[in-house]
C-alpha cells in the first residue's frame, strides 16, 4: 500500500511521462507535484514506488518511468473516482495496458535509432579516417615515401619493394 503522498507523486509522474516520453527526475516531479517536503524525501517516496513495483529508473542517472503496473494503479483510481461498472472498467485495463504497450515500442524504435545512429557515426569516422590516410599518401616525390620508410627501419632495398607494393596498391584501390 502506498501512502497519501506517495499517490500523488506517482499520478504526477505519470502525467508527465505521458506528457514529456522522457523519464521524469525528482526535481522536475517535486516542482510540479507542489509538495511540501524536501528533495530528499521525493527521492525516498520514490525509491518505495520502485520497490512496490510502481516505477523503474532505466539508469542510474535517468529519472523515472512508470510501470505497468504503475498504468493499471493510475486507471483504477480514476475509475473508482468516476463510478464505471465493470465493462467500462475493462475497456480501461485494456486501454492501460495498450498505452503501456505503444510506449515499450516507442523505447524499443528509438533505442534502435540511436544504434544506427551510432553505427553511422562510425562508418563516417572510419571513412573520414581513410580519407586522412588517402591526402597524406599522395607523395609528391619518391623520397617522402622513403624518409618515412626510413623511420620505420629496414634496407634500401626493402624500401623500394615496399614503395613499389604501395604505389600498386594505391592504384589498385584508386587511392
Amino acid at each position: 500500500m502506498i501512502s497519501e503522498r506517495q499517490e500523488k507523486l506517482l499520478t504526477y509522474l505519470i502525467k508527465e511521462y505521458i506528457d514529456t516520453a522522457e523519464p521524469v527526475s525528482s526535481f522536475d516531479l517535486k516542482k510540479v507535484a507542489d509538495l511540501d517536503v524536501s528533495a530528499a524525501t521525493v527521492r525516498n517516496d520514490l525509491q518505495v514506488l520502485a520497490r512496490e513495483g510502481y516505477i523503474e529508473q532505466p539508469h542510474t542517472s535517468a529519472g523515472r518511468i512508470p510501470t505497468q503496473k504503475a498504468y493499471k494503479y493510475f486507471t483504477e483510481k480514476f475509475i473508482s473516482r468516476q463510478g464505471f461498472n465493470e465493462n467500462k472498467r475493462s475497456e480501461y485495463d485494456e486501454f492501460s495496458s495498450f498505452i503501456f504497450n505503444e510506449i515499450k515500442q516507442a523505447q524499443k524504435q528509438i533505442q534502435e535509432e540511436l544504434e544506427l545512429a551510432e553505427k553511422l557515426t562510425q562508418s563516417l569516422n572510419q571513412f573520414s579516417i581513410t580519407l586522412s590516410i588517402k591526402r597524406s599518401c599522395q607523395f609528391s616525390e619518391e623520397d617522402e615515401l622513403l624518409d618515412i620508410l626510413n623511420i620505420l627501419g629496414g634496407t634500401k632495398p626493402t624500401h623500394r619493394e615496399n614503395i613499389e607494393i604501395i604505389k600498386s596498391l594505391l592504384k589498385k584501390f584508386d587511392i
